[in-house]
């Protein structure tokens, strides 16, 4: 048997998130469709890492099993398949035992906004036109960086064994065009994890919560307590990381 990853980009407005649900159009049902035309038969796919409703890429990985060899055309090929919002970068011959998922380091994400009416923005950042406190905004994201367990910020109905996470980086960034950018990188993410800290962290920026309050929050592991509010269009993964040298090694 052949593993194969696929490395893949998308804007995730039109799906229902990554993970094949039933009567609902997502990435991974479209990637594995037009797979089933080239093979001819059905593949499963295996995701690297689970995106929301409306969430984007630029990149994410799946990996697949075939009993033939696949000829690197087939990039080409899917690609003319897919919906334009859906890109097949690479396809990487791997190791049998090679997993996506759990053989991920880390994975980056950031999250968009802009505070001035852009209508080329509106679907790839949050339009959120309030004065915001960036340093206090700086100083909470900070803090994320003291903790490991973010259950106040995982979505109810988890089926997770742990909430706990390895946070590496944790920023805010004022970029060109008016952009705000929160920038966070972990060895995992919980359900709806960055959108409920930025969300909470936003609160922070108006003023309406304090950064003892915003400590409170992380420390009280409720996720009532924390703000899941801000859209997922704003939300982009970046980039899926794996040790040194992972695609290198000979199948």
């Amino acid at each position: 048997m052949n593993r194969y990853f696929l490395e893949v980009s998308y804007k995730g407005a039109r799906y229902a998130g990554f993970q094949v649900q039933e009567n609902a159009v997502t990435i991974q049902y479209e990637v594995e469709k037009a797979l089933a035309t080239f093979f001819r038969k059905p593949i499963t796919l295996t995701g690297s890492s689970r995106t929301d409703t409306g969430v984007h890429a630029r990149q994410n990985y799946f990996h697949f099993d075939v009993d033939s060899q696949v000829p690197q055309k087939v990039v080409y090929n899917l690609n003319a398949m897919l919906p334009p919002d859906i890109a097949i970068s690479r396809l990487i011959p791997v190791q049998e035992n090679a997993h996506c998922r759990f053989d991920a380091l880390a994975r980056e994400y950031e999250y968009f906004i802009y505070q001035t009416k852009a209508p080329f923005l509106d679907d790839r950042a949050y339009y959120f036109p309030y004065t915001l406190d960036l340093p206090a905004m700086q100083q909470a994201a900070t803090m994320i960086l003291d903790y490991t367990d973010f259950t106040s910020f995982a979505k109810r109905n988890s089926q997770v064994r742990t909430h706990n996470c390895t946070i590496q980086y944790s920023q805010w960034v004022e970029w060109e065009g008016g952009l705000t950018i929160y920038r966070v990188k972990a060895n995992r993410f919980l359900r709806g994890m960055v959108r409920g800290l930025v969300g909470t962290m936003l609160q922070v920026g108006r003023g309406k919560l304090t950064i003892d309050g915003f400590r409170q929050v992380i420390e009280a592991k409720d996720c009532s307590k924390a703000d899941f509010s801000v859209p997922g269009h704003g939300l982009f993964l970046c980039k899926v990381e794996y040790p040194e040298g992972y695609f290198n090694v000979g199948v």
